[in-house]
């Protein structure tokens, strides 16, 4: 194991990586958009409706949106304040990684399984570019532990809190959430063979605090939807809200319906798994085979040593989401608990059954995966994005120099696998936090178009859009959503602004606008990097134009 005052240390880098993430300005679309709403809420002190822009909308329930309307109630409207809440349920989820490993295997295993969920490139990801994924995941991975610790102990408090859990993770995103915490639990209990605990009166106490965790989020969809089946949502009337989270909606996504259709590769998610789960990728597809063998070998008879919840969790819950006919990265979040677990285990039987040979092949692989971690910061720094201020040298020394101490300080292999994989998430990320996205956000048209608007003191109450597109970004900073409007309305206006792209403001001067003032920004979806936008030279093929107009 390594040592205590080792594993803090990296814990306090990763949080400290966390936190610089967290003063960024928002992405678009999701992070940006998910602020939005909270902020509508609080601006019209209506917790009960969830608008999507001037849209109803039936998609997610309202508890992502109900804690970051509750920190913007605490701190204010900031991006930083809608961040804290999927921070705050990240380190939940790392600590209930921590108490699921302690009680399936051992403290050293918890340690491990905490470390490993807390640097994953996705989880990295989903605390600064926030969505509903990081309460869903920290909730789900709760409940799972709270209700294993009940099949394990038979106790009233472990039961009620993971009801609690997975209310909250219900509330969160939807039936996902049940179907991991479900299909987790039950393979527990089947290789387990303790479904007694099912026929126990403390089921009736977890069903109670479930469906009271819940109900807030249900009375709020019976109020804006099942009272009003008059209201057309994605093209159907009679719509019920409550019928949709318990029914509908994984169906709709499973099928494309309502969403459309945006990948049918059944393979989807196991080659995102490939970047997702970085820099741990190759011991937990390793970790995994050789689980999966050891099972088929015994037969799937019961062992002390082994636990079937992760293997089993992961190849259900994996096989079922490969089918869906809308598929997106961070689907995969709430899995990462489940992969971070069994990783974990994996490395300490190494270390335990001393398989030097084998440890030190997975020791050369975790230095191939830190050399191209090198290699694709060094290529951010000095090539993508060019470094402009002294003291980014400087840091970046001091993160090589340490990284290289550790690659040639002579200890266990086992522990040096640990701290290199750390420190290659740490050096990705945060090269990425402190340099790569506040470089890149500069082309994110409406954070920039913001600035301006503060710098001119412009009045964003006389800020107008004429086509459907989405300006989150400058709806967030500008605490005001732009108004949606079009050409013949606005023609009757005088002393306003308008919001287009160059086509937009083509059309503009076609129908006889003037205007006496025009600030411009560079636009490009940051969300969805391409080769010709990461190389400078061909960068500007790719960019577009935004405008903000005066109309006098």
């Amino acid at each position: 194991m390594i040592s205590t005052t080792r594993y803090w240390f990296l814990i306090a880098l990763i949080v400290l990586v966390y936190l610089i993430g967290m003063f960024s300005p928002l992405f678009e679309y999701d992070s940006a958009q998910f602020a939005v709403m909270a902020m509508r809420m609080v601006q019209e002190n209506d917790f009960i409706n969830l608008f999507k822009g001037t849209n109803e909308y039936l998609d997610k329930p309202h508890m992502h949106y109900w804690l970051a309307a509750l920190s913007y109630k605490v701190f204010g409207i900031h991006d930083w304040a809608y961040r804290i809440p999927g921070i705050l349920a990240t380190l939940l989820g790392a600590y209930s990684c921590y108490g699921l490993a302690k009680l399936l295997y051992n403290t050293d295993i918890g340690k491990f399984a905490a470390l490993i969920f807390m640097t994953v490139q996705t989880i990295m990801l989903s605390t600064i570019d926030v969505r509903t994924d990081a309460v869903l995941t920290g909730f789900t991975i709760f409940s799972i532990w709270q209700l294993v610790a009940y099949i394990e102990r038979n106790t009233v408090k472990n039961i009620a809190l993971g009801a609690f859990g997975a209310g909250i993770a219900f509330s969160t995103k939807g039936q996902i959430a049940l179907l991991v915490i479900g299909i987790s639990i039950l393979c527990h209990l089947a290789y387990a063979r303790k479904w007694k605990r099912l026929l126990n009166w403390r089921v009736l106490v977890a069903l109670v605090v479930f469906m009271m965790t819940i109900t807030p989020m249900l009375y709020a969809y019976y109020l804006q939807f099942d009272l009003h089946p008059e209201k057309i949502i994605r093209g159907k009337g009679n719509r019920s809200g409550i019928l949709f989270i318990f029914w509908e909606q994984s169906f709709e996504r499973l099928s494309g319906e309502g969403h459309g259709k945006n990948s049918s590769d059944y393979f989807f998610f196991f080659h995102t798994f490939l970047w997702v789960f970085l820099p741990w990728t190759v011991l937990a597809l390793i970790a995994y085979w050789w689980r999966v063998k050891t099972f088929v070998k015994s037969n799937f008879q019961y062992r002390n040593k082994f636990e079937f919840l992760t293997v089993g969790g992961i190849t259900i819950i994996f096989f079922i989401i490969s089918f869906a006919q809308f598929k997106l990265p961070h689907y995969m979040n709430i899995m990462m608990p489940l992969y971070s677990v069994l990783t974990a285990s994996y490395l300490h039987s190494l270390f335990k059954h001393t398989k030097k040979n084998t440890i030190k092949i997975l020791l050369g692989v975790q230095y191939f995966i830190l050399s191209l971690v090198f290699i694709f910061s060094v290529l951010i720094c000095f090539y993508v994005f060019k470094f402009e201020e002294w003291y980014s040298y400087v840091i970046l020394i001091i993160a090589l120099i340490s990284i290289t101490y550790f690659c040639l300080k002579r200890e266990e292999y086992y522990i040096r696998i640990i701290t290199l994989s750390v420190c290659s998430s740490l050096l990705l990320n945060g090269v990425l936090n402190t340099h790569f996205y506040p470089n890149l956000l500069k082309y994110q048209a409406g954070t920039t178009i913001s600035e301006k608007i503060k710098e001119n003191n412009i009045a964003v109450d006389k800020i107008y859009k004429v086509t459907d597109m989405p300006t989150w970004a400058l709806d967030f900073y500008n605490k005001k959503p732009v108004i949606p409007s079009n050409l013949a309305d606005i023609s009757n206006k005088k002393d306003i602004w308008v919001y287009v792209d160059n086509s937009g403001l083509e059309s503009l001067r076609k129908s006889g606008f003037d205007w006496d003032r025009q600030f411009t920004a560079v636009q490009f979806r940051i969300t969805r990097l391409q080769v010709k936008f990461l190389n400078p030279t061909t960068r500007n093929k790719v960019l577009r134009k935004m405008h903000l107009v005066h109309i006098y």
